[in-house]
Parts: structure tokens; C-alpha cells; sequence
């Protein structure tokens, strides 16, 4: 069978939740799994951590084939519904042509992969391929919020099914009136509407973050769309227990977190996040990766200063390019800084820097790798973990 058959015979049988945006993908994407699960279902997820049927893992040599095993096994499982998340990347390559969805959703839009795309607008219209792709009759889940929002709405055809979320304003089909923020936990405050209260007018998460808010909305709304209950929804939404490597806490006293933030809006909402929780200082660890979009890099330092108490600079996936410059890319971002900034270019040696010396009140954020487990450094994947290195460095405090 040709590789156009299989995707045909697979998609056929598959009801397809795909999920887009810079920020929030794999969350808004395993979101939508708990949900399946919660109304009793088979499940399967593709996202860029790795793709599952209900809780296998699936190995592949390349992306394509980890997904076309996926979907298969997912179809010979009895799943009726994929959540999937879809990289730029991917829609560049024509995914959405050959895999339509049935459901689109939408997170957000900031700066990111500028080195693969050229430009902004080149990345919109990356983004864009998911939701023309949708034919009438399907539904398009978009964030509020986002001010791209608006110009994909000029791109989904006639027939097509909109619907909206927002955390600010109210304005969506699903708007949150108040998010509260607690360690383990985010409760978001339903602003009044038919859905909002058939979800009861709460929804608790077991996850923290704000940012999570948005997740869940988008979730909520795009399973929904899929026809799934309810009950169902705020069920999955409860029990889902979070990603690794996103806003994932490795210890308490001092609270260590890590997370996959590597662009200037993501880390916005890690460390506005890790301010909420915070008695003490904010301590970031971060840096950027090399042979990559440089012009985020002194973003990425501004927001840092801005938003830390205390800023480790050191290496992330340096790839080629010398970790001394990078870091000097990065500083230019913060000439006079307002934060105590440390650099130690040794990523290991900066997580242990940061928890020997913190407080029990102090929050750590390890900021930029997440759920990875390897460094890539001048042609080489060497085995990392920032989970691994902060559990270690917190059992020798």
C-alpha cells in the first residue's frame, strides 16, 4: 500500500482534534486525551513528545512514520478520536493536505523558528495551513486573545463552525472571568454562558499556571466540537496530571521547576506564573539555543531580568555555534540590569549553582529544555536531563 493509501484508509476512520500555536501544543493536545479517556474511550496522541495509543509508547525512525503507526494502531484499537499536535514544520510540509482535521485549534502566535520560516508572516501562514484546511462543516477552536486570530478567521472557508476562548476579556464562546494560581493546582472561574455552566462554571486543574487556563478552554471547546459530554470534558480536565518538562515541579522548599519555555512569550508566562507562587526570589536558569533565530535572544535576557530576581545565563542546545557568543547575544538584552545576573555556561554546574544557594521560599525555574534528554553540542546529542540534574542536585542539599 502506497504511503498516500495508508494516510486515506487511516484518516478515514479517525475523527482528528489537531492542535497549533507556538505555546501550549502538547499540553492543549494531552488535554484533549484525558478528556477521551474520562468519557471512556481508547485513546491515541501524536505530540513532540512522543506519540501513544492508549498508554504505549510508539517508536519510529522519523516523524512520518511515528505518525502513520500511531494512526493505525490507533484505528485497530477502536479510537474514534486523535488529538494531535501540528508543528509549522509539518504544515510545511503538507500536512494538513493530506491529513485534514476535523477540529483546529489554536493557541497563540509569538516569536519562533524565524530561522526556518524567515519571517513572521511566513510563520502565520504556516499556521494557517491547519485551519484551510478544514472543509464546512468541521470546527475552528481560536484563541481570543491573540491578535492572529483575526487573520485566520479570513483564511477558513464559508461552513466552517467558529468558535472562540479567551482569559481577558470574556468576549469567547468559553471565557474565564478569574484564574487563580496555587502550587499543583489552577482553578479557573467560568465567565457566564450555556457551556459554562454545563460544566459546572469551574474548572480545577492539577497542573499551575495561568497559561494552562488558556490550554483547557481551547481543550474544552475543541472536544466538545468532537461530541464529547460535559462531564466528560471537566473530568478529563481534572485528571489530567500535566506533560513532562512543562511548568513539571522536581521538588519543594525550595520549589524547582522545569520547563520547556524557550521563547520570549513562553518564559512570560513561566516566570509570571513562578511570581504568583513565589515567598521568596524568582531564580531563573536559562539560555538560548544556537544555530537558531538569533533575534530572540536579548528578548528572551529582557524578559528574564524583568521578571527574575536572580538570572543564571548558561548554555541550552548550543549546536554549532560558539556558547560564549550566544551567551554575549543574550546579555546585549539587559545592559543595565535591574536582576542579579550569574553566567555559568557549564548547564549542569548552573542547576546545582541554583539550588545550593537557594532559599526555602525561593522558586528555581530551569527554563528552555524541558522533557529532553540529550545536549546537542557540536554535532553530538550527549545525554542531559534537567529533571535528573535538579532531583540529583536537590538530594545534596
Amino acid at each position: 500500500m502506497t504511503l498516500d493509501a495508508r494516510f486515506g484508509a487511516a484518516r478515514a476512520r479517525l475523527c482528528t482534534v489537531a492542535t497549533t500555536g507556538t505555546n501550549g501544543k502538547t499540553t492543549t493536545t494531552s488535554m484533549v486525551a484525558a478528556i477521551v479517556a474520562a468519557a471512556g474511550e481508547p485513546t491515541a496522541r501524536v505530540t513532540t513528545v512522543g506519540a501513544w495509543v492508549n498508554d504505549e509508547l510508539i517508536p519510529a525512525p522519523t516523524p512520518t512514520e511515528e505518525f502513520l503507526q500511531t494512526a493505525e494502531r490507533a484505528v485497530f484499537a477502536g479510537v474514534r478520536t486523535l488529538a494531535l499536535e501540528v508543528t509549522s514544520k509539518a504544515l510545511g510540509d503538507g500536512l494538513a493536505r493530506r491529513w485534514p482535521p476535523d477540529v483546529a485549534v489554536f493557541t497563540n502566535l509569538t516569536r519562533d523558528h524565524l530561522d526556518m520560516h524567515g519571517s513572521p508572516e511566513a510563520y502565520l501562514a504556516a499556521k494557517a495551513q491547519l485551519f484551510m484546511a478544514l472543509v464546512p462543516g468541521k470546527t475552528a477552536v481560536l484563541n481570543a486573545d491573540d491578535p492572529s486570530t483575526e487573520l485566520l478567521r479570513d483564511v477558513i472557508a464559508p461552513g466552517v463552525a467558529i468558535e472562540t476562548f479567551s482569559v481577558r476579556d470574556r468576549s469567547g464562546f468559553l471565557a474565564a472571568s478569574a484564574v487563580e494560581v496555587r502550587p499543583g493546582a489552577t482553578r479557573v472561574v467560568l465567565a457566564a454562558s450555556p457551556f459554562a455552566r454545563e460544566l459546572g462554571g469551574v474548572i480545577e486543574l492539577a497542573v499551575s499556571g495561568g497559561v494552562h487556563a488558556q490550554n483547557a478552554l481551547g481543550a474544552a471547546l475543541a472536544a466538545r466540537a468532537a461530541g464529547y459530554a460535559a462531564t466528560a470534558i471537566r473530568a478529563g480536565l481534572e485528571q489530567f496530571s500535566g506533560v513532562p518538562g512543562r511548568f513539571e515541579m522536581v521538588g519543594e522548599r525550595p520549589l524547582v521547576v522545569v520547563d520547556y519555555a524557550h521563547t520570549p512569550d513562553g518564559l512570560v508566562g513561566t516566570l509570571t506564573t513562578a511570581r504568583e507562587l513565589c515567598r521568596g526570589r524568582v531564580v531563573c536558569v536559562f539560555g538560548c539555543g544556537g544555530d537558531r533565530d538569533r533575534g530572540k535572544r536579548p528578548q528572551m535576557a529582557a524578559v528574564v531580568d524583568e521578571r527574575a530576581d536572580v538570572a543564571i545565563l548558561t548554555t541550552d542546545n548550543p549546536r554549532y555555534e560558539d556558547p560564549v557568543a550566544i551567551a554575549d547575544d543574550v546579555r546585549a538584552g539587559a545592559p543595565t540590569p535591574r536582576a542579579r545576573w550569574i553566567v555559568e555556561l557549564d548547564r549542569a554546574r548552573a542547576i546545582e549553582l541554583a539550588i545550593a544557594d537557594a532559599e526555602p521560599d525561593d522558586i528555581i525555574v530551569i527554563a528552555g529544555k524541558g522533557h529532553e534528554r540529550v545536549q546537542e553540542i557540536a554535532g553530538r546529542e550527549l545525554p542531559f536531563s534537567d529533571v535528573d540534574l535538579a532531583r540529583a542536585a536537590l538530594a545534596r542539599r
